[in-house]
C-alpha cells in the first residue's frame, strides 16, 4: 500500500516537473517575479534559478544576475517591466559579437567549404541535409562529402539526404581514409564550380583521441586541395542535452578551431538559454538552429528575432 501510494505521488510529483520544465522562457522569469511590484533579493534569487533552468549555464547566469544586482541597487527600484527591459538587453548584448554586418555565408568564396563536427545523436548529418536543402533552394550549387567512413551506414545515410535534396556528394566505401574523401571532395567542387561544400565527419568523443587527431588531418588536406578552405568549421549541438551540449563544445573546441554553432532540436524557448549561454561562454557565433525534423526545419540565425521571441509566450517555428 504505502509502495503504491508513494509511486503515485513520485508520477505526480515528475509530471508537475515535467510541466515546469516545458515552460517557455519567458513564463519561467515571470513566475520567477509573479505577485511582486518591485525587484528584490528574492525577486533575483527566484530570477537565478529560472535563468538556470533555461539552461544558460551558470557562469552566464551570474553575469547576468551581477549586472542586475548592480542596475537595482543604483536605481533603488525597479518594476517587472523595467526588468524584463534590463534583461532583454543583457541578452541581447552577450549575443552580439560585432559581426552583425558580416554574411553569414561568404558565397564569394568558391568554393566555400564547411567541415560538420559533432558527436553522433545530436543531429549532425540531418543537419548537413538541411543546409543542402537551404543552400540549394538558393540556387547554389551543394557538394557533399561522405567522410564519416567510421560508422555504419553513415555513408548510405548521408548519401540518402544526397538524393532527397538532390545535390552531388562525393563518398567512398566504409573504413575509406576520411581526410582521403575531404581531399576529393573539395577538388570535385573546385572542379564542378560549387558553391558550398558540406563535409561530415566522424562523430568524436573526447576519450577518442585517434579520432580528434583525425579533425586537424582533414582540415589541411582541404586547405591543400583549395588554399584557404575550410571555411567554416561548424559545430552542431543538441539543445535538448542541456548542460552537456557546453561540455561538448569545450572538447571540440580543445580539438580544433570552431568558428561557428548550429543548435539543433530547439522546437521551443523552454530551452532557449543554452543559445546564450554557448555565444557568452565560447565567443563563437550561433549561424543555424534547427526547430524540427522536416527539410524546411532549418534557418539562419537572426539574433534580434531570437531575442524577441525569448521574451514573447510563443513558439520558436513561429
Amino acid at each position: 500500500m504505502r509502495a503504491a501510494l508513494f509511486l503515485m505521488y513520485f508520477d505526480y510529483i515528475c509530471k508537475i516537473y515535467e510541466k515546469l520544465m516545458a515552460l517557455n522562457f519567458f513564463q519561467k522569469i515571470s513566475r520567477a517575479v509573479a505577485g511582486k511590484s518591485r525587484v528584490d533579493d528574492t525577486i533575483l534569487d527566484n530570477m537565478e534559478e529560472a535563468l538556470i533552468e533555461t539552461d544558460m549555464g551558470v557562469d552566464t547566469t551570474l553575469k547576468i544576475i551581477d549586472n542586475l544586482e548592480e542596475r537595482v541597487a543604483r536605481d533603488k527600484y525597479m518594476d517587472f517591466d523595467e526588468l524584463m527591459g534590463f534583461l532583454r538587453e543583457e541578452i541581447d548584448s552577450l549575443l552580439d559579437l560585432g559581426i552583425d554586418e558580416q554574411p553569414i555565408i561568404d558565397f564569394s568564396k568558391k568554393p566555400y567549404v564547411i567541415l560538420v563536427v559533432g558527436v553522433n545523436g545530436v543531429g549532425k548529418t540531418t543537419t548537413i541535409g538541411k543546409l543542402a536543402h537551404l543552400f540549394k533552394s538558393q540556387g547554389k550549387k551543394v557538394v557533399l562529402g561522405a567522410a564519416d567512413t567510421f560508422r555504419a551506414a553513415a555513408v548510405d545515410q548521408i548519401s540518402i539526404w544526397a538524393e532527397r535534396a538532390g545535390v552531388d556528394i562525393v563518398k567512398q566505401k566504409m573504413g575509406s581514409d576520411p581526410a582521403s574523401v575531404a581531399f576529393d571532395t573539395v577538388k570535385s567542387a573546385v572542379a564542378r564550380d560549387a558553391d558550398v561544400v558540406l563535409i561530415d565527419t566522424a562523430g568524436r568523443l573526447h576519450n577518442r583521441i585517434d579520432l580528434m587527431n583525425e579533425l586537424s588531418k582533414i582540415r589541411n588536406v582541404c586547405s591543400k586541395a583549395c588554399p584557404g578552405t575550410p571555411n567554416d568549421v561548424l559545430l552542431v549541438l543538441d539543445a535538448s542535452t542541456g548542460q552537456n551540449a557546453f561540455q561538448q563544445a569545450k572538447e571540440f573546441a580543445r580539438a580544433t578551431d570552431i568558428t561557428s554553432i548550429a543548435v539543433t532540436k530547439l522546437d521551443g524557448t523552454a530551452k532557449g538559454g543554452v543559445v546564450v549561454g554557448l555565444v557568452d561562454q565560447f565567443k563563437v557565433p550561433v549561424k543555424f538552429i534547427g526547430t524540427g525534423e522536416g527539410m524546411e526545419d532549418l534557418s539562419y540565425f537572426d539574433r534580434k528575432k531570437f531575442v524577441e521571441t525569448l521574451f514573447n509566450p510563443e513558439d520558436l517555428r513561429k
